[in-house]
């Protein structure tokens, strides 16, 4: 056990010190007006989100992938649809419901849409999507025309939002699909669906594996639109205040002991549905071996004490500096903010949890056809143009929809191409790669400059810095369906070579056998 804790630790570093690097050499000069305090706090904070990655990386590998999987597969086996379908949609909505990022979205959009509305109205959206992901794999269906077909509904919906005249939540309906995809659901998910298709075995069996996390992210944008839809309330001045208020360092570092509990309120709660619900299976359906729950329940309090310190350490020192190096940079100049949106993407989804547990488990399904490093780097450049042109479109003021539609456009042209496991594996991986850290370090520093390059407004703060997070979900769609063309077009090459080697061969250098 210690010794897969040093090898996850280790992976920790490697993910996480590029953006402290970054952060800490840029704080040393005059782009940044940063303090001794909010030097050191930032570095220690960023030793503690290393602790924080490493010890989930391993709850996960322990607990609540095995949980997935055997959830899937123990109810797959029992031949009961019924149960399967019910169960996943319950799960879907605990999971979706605890989520901490959710609650957090609900809050800052309390004026126009009611809390308790959006969360369950979101949860039961996702539940409602795991469903249909779990028949598409039951009944060997096309992912990519499904994504399709609820893509081209989606953006009908949002045509009539913006008829409606209720335009400025079409940033944050996109953004609630990235959002609640976060690290509790995305391991459990994705090994849910492990555990089904394995069950269900055929030819596409690892291709059926993933999709999950895709038609998941779809349910809260959906839901979003029609919640956005059917309200009649307006931001309010102070809404938008607290949108473009972020603690400062000293503030968090005064408030920390309340953060910390409130921190393990909301994990004890995301953890304690999803624990309570897989006991009641354990005791009905799976019935585990003793042993098995032994590590599974070891796993947990890995995964707790993990999620627990990676999030305190990003509200106490990722958010207050994410805003505050967003407001500096922008003073400084709008093409070096758009730069270093860039350089900071590219590092930044190295750290997100979630990331590392997919590209374990691609490598795993593929058997290798898809290696980790190549996962990392695709979505490394995917990020890292996403949050530049999100940059780019806040200082031009212009409607998320001139990436999205044309993104969506291309990225499902392209599942015509390429090996549906590429088309599976790309529509996950936006959803994972919009974690905790992209929402509580990329878009504090986007709201920052935003604020700033509003002479410090916070009027355009839903129209302009929110879609961040819309964009790091769609990009990863083009790159990573981009290696998968790239592999098809390799293959077809060397096959055309080989062709014409055995056709232009000197009939003298065949053999023939009497």
């Amino acid at each position: 056990m210690l010794k897969a804790l040093m090898l996850k630790l280790k992976e920790s570093v490697i993910s996480v010190l590029p953006v402290a690097v970054i952060v800490l050499i840029i704080s040393f000069t005059p782009l940044a007006d940063f303090n001794w305090v909010e030097q050191v706090t930032f570095a220690v904070c960023s030793v503690f989100l290393i602790i924080g990655i490493g010890l989930f990386n391993l709850g996960a590998d322990l607990a609540m992938t095995p949980m997935g999987e055997h959830v899937g597969a123990g109810l797959t086996k029992s031949k009961k649809v019924g149960v399967l379908l019910s169960v996943c949609f319950v799960m879907g909505v605990l999971i979706t419901v605890a989520e901490p990022d959710l609650s957090v979205l609900a809050e800052q959009v309390a004026d126009v849409i009611d809390n308790t509305a959006l969360i369950v109205t979101v949860g039961v959206g996702v539940g409602l999507f795991l469903v249909i992901a779990v028949l598409k794999i039951i009944f060997k269906k096309n992912l990519s025309a499904l994504l399709m077909f609820f893509y081209i509904m989606l953006f009908g919906l949002a045509a009539l939002l913006i008829d409606s005249g209720k335009n400025n939540f079409l940033a944050l309906s996109f953004d609630s699909g990235g959002v609640t995809t976060g690290p509790i659901t995305v391991p459990f998910i994705m090994a849910l669906g492990v555990g089904i298709a394995t069950t269900i075995g055929g030819r596409h069996a690892n291709e059926n594996s993933f999709g999950l996390i895709a038609m998941c992210s779809i349910g809260p944008i959906l839901a979003v639109v029609i919640l956005a839809m059917s309200s009649s309330g307006s931001m309010s001045q102070e809404s938008l205040d607290m949108l473009a208020h972020y603690d400062t360092v000293q503030e968090a570092l005064n408030g920390i002991g309340s953060k910390i509990l409130h921190t393990m309120q909301n994990v004890v709660l995301a953890l304690g549905l999803v624990v309570i619900f897989f006991m009641v299976l354990q005791f009905t359906v799976l019935k585990l071996p003793r042993k098995k729950m032994m590590q599974i329940g070891i796993g947990i309090l890995y995964t707790f004490f993990g999620l627990v310190i990676f999030l305190v350490a990003v509200e106490v020192g990722y958010m207050p500096i994410g805003f505050k190096l967003g407001q500096s940079i922008a003073a400084f100049h709008p093409a070096v903010l758009a730069a270093f949106g860039f350089g900071i993407g590219m590092v930044v989804v190295l750290a997100e949890p979630a990331v590392h547990v997919l590209n374990r488990q691609v490598e795993e399904i593929t058997g290798g056809g898809v290696k980790k490093i190549e996962m990392l780097i695709a979505l490394s450049l995917a990020v890292g143009v996403s949050i530049c042109l999100s940059v780019i479109r806040m200082i031009y003021h212009f409607s998320i929809l001139y990436y999205l539609i044309p993104g969506y456009l291309i990225s499902l042209g392209l599942s015509f191409f390429v090996p549906r496991i590429y088309t599976a594996i790309a529509f996950d991986s936006g959803g994972v790669a919009s974690g905790p850290l992209t929402s509580g370090f990329i878009l504090p520093l986007v709201v920052g400059a935003c604020v700033t390059l509003n002479g410090g407004s916070p009027n355009n703060i839903l129209t302009d810095a929110f879609g961040v997070v819309a964009m790091v979900a769609m990009t990863p769609l083009i790159t990573i369906q981009a290696l998968g063309f790239k592999a098809v077009m390799s293959a077809k090459v060397r096959h055309n070579i080989a062709m014409k080697r055995i056709i232009n061969a000197d009939d003298e250098q065949i053999i023939y056998f009497k």
